[in-house]
């Protein structure tokens, strides 16, 4: 069973709307934030790789968003990976602290380009082997 990453953050009251809500984009932020801190915990720093020409690419994202986050609010964000062929799909969920309410969900499909070209990620496979749940 592969791992889920998690990540607890506080929404600031700038990410919210005139409502008080946060805004839906700032979901979007959320998301990316978490999957940077699992690539940093396990060993991929953005700058180095887009050095090295190893960039990972957003090729889609599909939000659904359950129950409005407010300012000041705790919640978890966390992730799981789906491989499947050149494709990664993290599977990501927003659930706001104490009370566990699911405030969104999230598959953002990543591919990455080597050089300019759609490549194969084996570094990213061997980052992170403990959370992909591979195509079956």
């Amino acid at each position: 069973m592969a791992l889920i990453f998690e990540n607890k953050m506080k929404v600031r009251d700038y990410e919210c709307d005139s409502q008080g809500v946060v805004n839906n984009a700032i979901y979007l932020h959320y998301f990316e934030a978490t999957r940077h801190e699992l690539m940093e915990k396990c060993g991929l720093r953005l700058r180095d790789l887009t050095e090295a020409n190893i960039i990972p690419v957003v090729r889609n994202a599909n939000i659904s968003y359950k129950n409005s986050l407010r300012g000041s609010e705790e919640f978890i964000c966390n992730v799981k990976i789906e491989r499947k062929g050149l494709r990664y799909y993290f599977h990501q969920q927003i659930v706001r602290v104490p009370d566990n309410t699911l405030c969104a969900t999230a598959v953002i499909e990543v591919v990455c380009l080597i050089d300019g070209k759609v490549a194969k990620p084996d570094m990213f496979d061997k980052a992170f082997a403990e959370y992909i749940n591979w195509e079956k």
